[in-house]
Order: structure tokens, then C-alpha cells, then sequence
């Protein structure tokens, strides 16, 4: 797919439009054919359909914007965008020093490029800088030979914003430093815009100041008293639709004052607030150096603190930042060591959030002082009771995944799970109706039983 995505920035002028709408209706026809030829509904194939048809009338609404008129002048060569051939309405300098149109450029980053076209130089950032005076040039030469460019409200660039919204854009985030009536609805505002127009996160990944702009409010007041609720909902909230955004998520996670003050949102202000928080370290902590670097800050804390509350708003996001957390394996010890194991166990018995919880409790599994802690926490009984009660499959396989684990490695827990079969035959049960991998764990625990009792027999 992405060599595809360069191919469209690469193809000249008009040629590129009419290329890929040609392979938006060879995409149409795969994707109609495998409708009807199916008895039953294939959404994933009237996924594709409908995405197809919506890029073709996206397609079909652009072809109408600017066109070079027919018969005009040749512009010089430095007016030209270097991909696309046609004079450029929005010239940008990347880092190498060479200017673009911004459409195109940002076209060629987006799919995953991070080499100057022009040069093949490795780019030093992606931050695009307008290149003013190639513009007045353009303006000049344009009204020189009577030929009128679109009105830069009325261009729209590949994600769709004029540069009417960017300049709107870069008046909310200075008023991120006015008085607190501007911030207030400032953040309102950019809520909502990042809500509803990926095109405005995006945004916010062009310029390093641009997070450090939006955050100004709760980075500058000295007391977590002092900060107004609604201004530090829509604040976390808006940092939370802007980590949504995957070219994002490092520069977010990477600002110095990011994590401390999610961290901070964890612990006070509205429950909304706190759980935007949770949500928004799962969102960033889809990238292992992220990971890494949220574990380190201490988060996990706070997120284990948030889910023993058990607010249910905030309850699911915090068990999913803890449990995308603790795939990288340090972060288990320091969900161990900040008491995660007593937390879950006392929901999971409860009956609260048992799919999630569970799947983190299996996950710990692997870290020998959490396998201690279950065990004397009584999670043996628990983890039975709940192969029986449970018809989810996914959550008999965690549970005797976690069985398994603890059974070999405290041997004193033998006895629960043989008075457990002598009335129960709960893991016997398992064995023979589990999944693959629940009946490979429960044979195993009831081959080392039955060893156990043959040689206490012999003795």
C-alpha cells in the first residue's frame, strides 16, 4: 500500500487524478464482485465499496479546483512544485531547504516518505515552512499575465483545510496564553475541531510548539486547585484526539510536559478528565518507546489507582493503558510492584470488567512476583469458580493459563486443585471441551497431578 500511496504523489499533473480514480474503479468492481457473488453479506467487502465510492466523489470534487487556463504562459521553473509540475498555490520549504506545494509534499510524507524528493536527503523533521517570498513571486508574476490564483480561503490542501483554518488554528493556540476566558474557549473550540477533523490533528505534528502552545494553561498554574475543570477536560480531551493522529503519537509522548500532566489529570478533575487521561496513554502507548518512556514516568501508579476506584467510566481506559502498558516487560514489575495483582483479583472476584481484567491478570502471569502475590492472594479458588461460571472461552483459557503458571511454581496449591477435580472436575472438563490451548494447559496441570498421586501412592 504505501508504495502505491508515493506512486499517486510521483504521476504528473492531471495524469495522477486520472490514475487513481482508475484504480478507485478497478477497487469498486473487486469489491462489488465480491458482494454478489457471496449467499451471504460480506461487510468487509461493502467496507471497501463504500470507501471506494466516497474516494471517487473526493476525487471528482477536487478535479474541479484550479487548473493552469489553457493557453497561459509557462511559468518559470522555479514556480513549479517539483512533483506535481503545476504552478504552486501553497509554497512550503521542508528541511533540506527545497520548496513544494503543500498539497503534494504533504501527500509524499504522508506516505511514509521522509526523504526530500528533490535531493533524497533524509529530512531532519517534517515541519513544513512557507516560503512567503516564492508566493509574492508567484502573485506578481500571476497578475503580471492576468491569470488569477484561487484565494487561499478557497484552496484546499490534501486533508481538506484552507489556509483560512491554519491561520484560525495558530489564533487558537495563542490564545492558549491570553486570559482565562480566551483559553476556556480556545480549548472549547479546539476540542471540537480535533473531534471532528482529523485534518486539524494533523496540525498539530507541524510544528514543535504547537502541543507546548495547547497545554500552556496547566503547565503555568502552580496548584492543581487553581486549574478550572471544564478548561482541563477540554484540554486533555483535545490532547487525546490529537494522539489519535499516528504520526502524532511520538511528538505528544515526547513532549517533556506531556505525561506529568496526564498523570496529574489521572489523579484529579473531572471523572471525564480522568479517564480522557487513561485513554489518551493507551492511544500514545500503541508505540513500544512510548511504552517505555510512560512506565518510566510512573504512570502506572495513577492508572491502578484510577481502576481500584472503579468508576465505570474510567475503569475500562485505565485497564486498557495498564494492560497495553505491560506488554513490554518492565512495566509488569512496576505494575506488580504498585500493587496491580490485589486491585485485580478484588474486581475480577467482584465480577467487574472480567474480559479485561482477566487478560491483564494472564499477562502478569509471566512475572514471578506477581505469580506469588496470586497465589496468596487466593486466586487459585477464584480462577476455578470462574472456569465454571464463564461461558467466554477467551476467559477459561486466561484462567487456566494463570492456573497453570501458579500451579508450577508453588506446589502447595496442589491440594486446592485436587479437592477442586475430586468435586468439581472443572480443569478435567476444560481438557476435553477448552480451546487448543486451554486443553494443552489443563492436560498439563492434570498429568503432573496424576504423577503427583501415583507417587505418593508408591511411597
Amino acid at each position: 500500500m504505501r508504495f502505491m500511496a508515493k506512486s499517486e504523489v510521483m504521476v504528473e499533473g492531471v495524469d495522477a487524478s486520472a490514475a487513481r480514480a482508475a484504480e478507485l474503479r478497478k477497487e469498486l468492481q473487486r469489491a462489488v464482485k465480491a458482494i454478489v457473488s457471496e449467499e451471504d453479506s460480506n461487510v468487509d467487502a461493502i467496507d471497501r465499496a463504500l470507501q471506494a465510492l466516497s474516494a471517487l466523489k473526493d476525487l471528482k470534487t477536487k478535479r474541479s479546483s484550479f487548473r493552469e487556463p489553457a493557453g497561459m504562459p509557462a511559468p518559470p521553473d522555479e514556480f513549479r512544485c517539483p512533483l506535481s509540475k503545476e504552478l504552486m498555490r501553497d509554497p512550503v520549504i521542508v528541511s533540506t531547504g527545497q520548496t513544494y506545494d503543500r498539497p503534494f509534499i504533504q501527500k509524499w510524507l504522508k506516505a511514509g516518505n521522509r526523504t526530500c524528493p528533490r535531493t533524497q536527503q533524509v529530512l531532519s523533521h517534517t515541519l513544513l515552512t512557507p516560503n512567503h517570498l516564492i508566493r509574492d513571486m508567484i502573485s506578481q508574476w500571476c497578475e503580471s499575465n492576468g491569470i488569477q490564483l484561487p484565494d487561499p480561503i478557497m484552496y484546499l490542501s490534501d486533508e481538506g483545510l484552507t489556509e483560512a483554518d491554519r491561520d484560525h488554528f495558530l489564533s487558537l493556540l495563542e490564545k492558549m496564553s491570553s486570559t482565562v476566558s480566551e483559553q476556556k474557549g480556545a480549548a472549547r473550540e479546539l476540542r471540537l475541531l480535533t473531534k471532528r477533523m482529523p485534518s486539524f490533528r494533523a496540525l498539530f505534528g507541524e510544528s514543535v510548539e504547537a502541543v507546548p502552545q495547547l497545554l500552556c494553561p496547566l503547565s503555568q498554574t502552580k496548584s492543581q486547585n487553581d486549574i478550572h475543570p471544564d478548561l482541563q477536560e477540554d484540554i486533555i480531551t483535545t490532547l487525546l484526539n490529537l494522539s489519535i493522529h499516528d504520526n502524532n503519537k511520538k511528538l505528544v509522548a515526547e513532549t517533556p510536559m506531556v505525561i506529568p500532566l496526564l498523570m496529574s489529570a489521572l489523579r484529579s478533575g473531572t471523572i471525564e478528565t480522568r479517564s480522557n487521561a487513561a485513554a489518551t496513554l493507551f492511544t500514545l502507548s500503541a508505540v513500544d518507546s512510548n511504552k517505555a518512556l510512560i512506565g518510566k514516568s510512573g504512570a502506572m501508579k495513577p492508572l491502578i489507582d484510577l481502576l481500584e476506584e472503579g468508576h465505570p467510566l474510567a475503569m475500562k481506559d485505565a485497564a486498557s493503558a495498564i494492560f497495553n502498558l505491560c506488554i513490554l516487560h518492565e512495566n509488569k514489575a512496576r505494575a506488580v510492584r504498585d500493587g496491580a495483582v490485589g486491585v485485580l483479583l478484588k474486581k475480577i472476584i467482584d465480577k467487574v470488567h472480567v474480559d479485561e481484567l482477566l487478560a491483564i491478570l494472564a499477562m502478569l502471569s509471566t512475572n514471578q512476583r506477581a505469580v506469588e502475590e496470586m497465589g496468596e492472594l487466593g486466586a487459585v479458588p477464584c480462577l476455578l469458580n470462574l472456569i465454571r461460571e464463564t461461558s467466554c472461552a477467551r476467559n477459561k483459557e486466561n484462567c487456566i493459563a494463570v492456573l497453570y503458571t501458579i500451579c508450577f511454581s508453588d506446589r502447595t496449591k496442589w491440594k486446592e486443585i485436587r479437592e477442586d477435580e475430586n468435586m468439581h472436575r472443572t480443569i478435567s472438563q476444560l481438557a476435553r471441551n477448552g480451546t487448543s490451548r486451554a486443553k494443552r494447559k489443563a492436560s498439563g496441570i492434570l498429568d503432573r497431578l496424576n504423577r503427583g498421586i501415583n507417587l505418593t501412592h508408591t511411597a
